[in-house]
């Protein structure tokens, strides 16, 4: 029985990529059943997590954090090499060092990422396993310690901060692997800074859809809600030091390209 929601939560989320990969493009650009149509890429899936140990990526997704090192992240600081620890293949928060972000830029994406809460917990409201997986830097999906704990609902586990609730509380206990699947889809600028088309964002909490297709309307911000300003394609995920010593393994991150238009 604990197995399941690893396995739903991989499967679904990559059904929910694959929705979305023709966004921006009318199912009617090719004719029906155009065996000239580019086939689509093959993909050898992962393997799906267990509580105890953490499955594998699909072929063709980036290794964020494998286990033995954050080479592939930085101090958001100042730009040195991320300051956490890391160990028997998690790294955890160390307390005021700030956040990390990636040293790579990414926009629409499927991200898979595994947390977990410290044991036993302490505080109560916010300050209970605090921390949060930031989008492009800017849009976050709350990482908080909300199994048995009260806050405000926008800023409980898997809400996308300060605007979404998740649609229902999926937490497993402090102590246990909590499993995050995330599509993304980023938002869009004219040439003159004007939105043209909102991010939005898809979430599995442990196998349970808790956020499907929410708009954001703007970044996520402590207490405001902050209009859109245009920014790069392409910019740093980053992970938050809210304080408490949260532990993350097994991220990974699939780019969302679009379908291939009709010549």
């Amino acid at each position: 029985m604990i197995v399941k929601p690893f396995r739903i939560s991989l499967a679904v989320a990559t059904l929910v990529l694959g929705a979305w990969a023709g966004w921006g493009q009318s199912g009617r650009d090719w004719p029906v059943h155009d065996r000239s149509r580019p086939q689509p890429e093959i993909v050898t899936p992962g393997t799906f997590s267990m509580p105890e140990e953490p499955g594998t990526p699909p072929s063709d997704a980036i290794v964020l954090f494998g286990g033995t090192d954050l080479s592939r992240w930085r101090s958001q600081k100042d730009g040195g090499p991320a300051p956490w620890k890391v160990e028997n293949g998690y790294f955890e928060v160390v307390k005021e060092t700030g956040g990390i972000e990636t040293k790579e830029g990414y926009g629409s994406c499927q991200l898979h990422v595994e947390w977990q809460a410290p044991s036993p917990p302490k505080g109560e409201d916010q300050d209970r396993g605090n921390s949060g997986v930031f989008l492009m830097g800017l849009y976050e999906v709350q990482v908080l310690d909300s199994f048995g704990s009260r806050t405000y609902p926008d800023g409980q586990a898997a809400a996308l901060y300060g605007q979404y609730p998740p649609l229902v509380n999926a937490s497993r206990p402090p102590g246990e692997w909590q499993v995050y699947d995330i599509a993304f889809e980023a938002p869009r600028f004219d040439d003159d800074g004007s939105l043209l088309k909102p991010a939005r964002a898809t979430v599995f909490h442990n196998g349970v859809l808790v956020q499907h297709a929410s708009e954001l309307t703007g970044p996520t911000e402590h207490k405001a809600r902050p209009p859109y300003k245009a920014h790069p394609s392409r910019l740093p995920l980053s992970l938050q030091d809210h304080g408490h010593p949260v532990r993350f393994r097994n991220i990974w991150i699939r780019e969302l390209r679009e379908r291939p238009a009709r010549p």
